[in-house]
């Protein structure tokens, strides 16, 4: 796996997890807590985000194999999910596949919120396990490839910590449309990365489809 399919790798996973995007909730999530406790909540949401994006890059296809699912077949599921959260983002929503409403009221009442809702589901949700799950196989069992994957991830996570860690001042910095627009950017490039795996997973699923 070269640099650029790292690098690409990186991009995508960073556009769906949307740490920045998150940053509003995380704000919310942590009203009234200390500057200690804010960024305990940081530095566990990004650990909860490297060990369940490492966990599936592991373990994710044999789980398909063992339920007799198809990567293809899973690569055309996960990209729809893919495009229901890319339609969310680009209009500055939420996804309920996110976050529902009342996760969102107990992320208010729960102490740590590191783990559930910021570090699942919000940001190692659906989406980034999906993508972790049909990156690593595309290794057809190569080891060294899925281990080089977890670079992607530790970076994604590292940037989810950064975020948190600097939330105050960002969300004051580019305001709730900066936010927004940042939203919707990583919303067109979810959108691009569905496409290519609904097309890839139909590609061969049926061969001459697009033939």
């Amino acid at each position: 796996m070269d640099i650029l399919e790292l690098a690409k790798a990186a991009l995508a996973l960073f556009a769906i997890v949307d740490p920045v995007g998150v940053i509003p909730i995380f704000l919310l999530a942590t009203q009234g807590h200390t500057l200690a406790q804010s960024r305990a909540a940081a530095r566990i949401a990004a650990l909860t985000v490297l060990g369940v994006l490492t966990l599936f890059t592991f373990v994710g296809e044999p789980l398909l194999s063992f339920f007799g699912i198809r990567l293809a077949a899973f690569s055309v599921a996960g990209g729809l999910l893919l495009l229901l959260l890319a339609l969310s983002m680009v209009q500055a929503h939420v996804s309920p596949q996110r976050q529902t409403q009342d996760e969102a009221m107990e992320a208010e009442e729960r102490e740590a919120v590191g783990v559930v809702p910021l570090g699942i589901p919000l940001l190692a949700g659906p989406g980034a396990i999906t993508h972790v799950i049909v990156a690593a196989g595309t290794a057809k069992g190569e080891l060294l490839h899925q281990a080089a994957l977890l670079i992607p991830v530790a970076l994604v996570a590292l940037s989810v910590w950064l975020s948190f860690r600097a939330a105050p001042a960002i969300a004051q910095r580019l305001g709730k449309t900066g936010i927004h627009v940042v939203t919707r950017l990583m919303g067109l490039i979810i959108a691009a990365i569905s496409i290519e795996m609904i097309a890839s997973g139909l590609g061969k699923l049926f061969p001459g489809l697009l033939a």
